[in-house]
């Protein structure tokens, strides 16, 4: 019982710092210094080492000899690198899920469309405040149409460049509007016609055309 409730903690402790990297709460390039992570998250020296650790091994902070942990530094080098990365993983993962797809992966992908939809229709109209909420729509979107790809390794892979490119869209805090949620709608039906060329055709569009908009944000 007690190694469970450990294992809680450090997990909610990792689950606490990796969100507050990616919105930005733990400034790019800052160090994180463990008394007051210690104090913030009211987690045990042990626990920060070791999640400090896990988020270094994923590219999130930099482990320094001598020097400590830092909030890993952004550039649009790296940027463009995590998308033309993401390109590869993601479009490869939609192009084995669509033909893959179940009727349940069909029902997620319908339900996730949909509340990435009433979201955006929300963040058109000018609601700007539940940014939190639109990006885990936009996660789970992305998500339910690679759901059936088969690949374990694949998924887990995707999962953290997807969340490094998402930092990147939390600091320049805007939305494409229309163009993207016309490309999530093309994505969307294109899954569920089958087409497995024309989604991966829309999804490469999708990121990099959010590349190139995060890119011009950061001038």
């Amino acid at each position: 019982m007690m190694a469970k409730t450990l294992s809680t903690v450090g997990s909610t402790t990792y689950q606490r710092i990796k969100r507050d990297i990616i919105f930005g709460e733990l400034a790019p390039g800052s160090k994180l210094k463990l008394d007051r992570l210690r104090e913030r998250y009211e987690a045990s020296m042990s626990t920060l080492r070791e999640t400090l650790s896990r988020l270094s091994s994923e590219g999130f902070v930099a482990a320094e000899e001598q020097r400590g942990f830092f909030v890993t530094p952004v550039s649009r080098e790296d940027l463009t690198e995590i998308a033309n990365l993401r390109v590869l993983l993601e479009c490869h993962a939609l192009s084995l899920s669509i033909p893959n797809g179940d009727t349940e992966w069909e029902g997620n992908l319908v339900a996730a469309h949909h509340k990435l939809h009433l979201m955006e229709k929300r963040m058109l109209s000018g609601d700007a405040s539940s940014r939190e909420e639109w990006k885990r729509f936009d996660w789970e979107f992305h998500l339910a149409t690679i759901q059936a790809c088969g690949s374990a390794n694949l998924l887990a892979l995707h999962a953290i460049l997807y969340d490094k490119y998402l930092r990147y869209q939390m600091l320049v805090l805007t939305h494409r509007g229309d163009e993207a949620v016309a490309e999530h709608r093309d994505i969307f039906d294109a899954a569920l016609e089958r087409n497995a060329d024309k989604a991966v055709k829309v999804l490469q569009a999708h990121i990099l055309n959010g590349l190139h908009h995060t890119l011009e944000q950061m001038s």
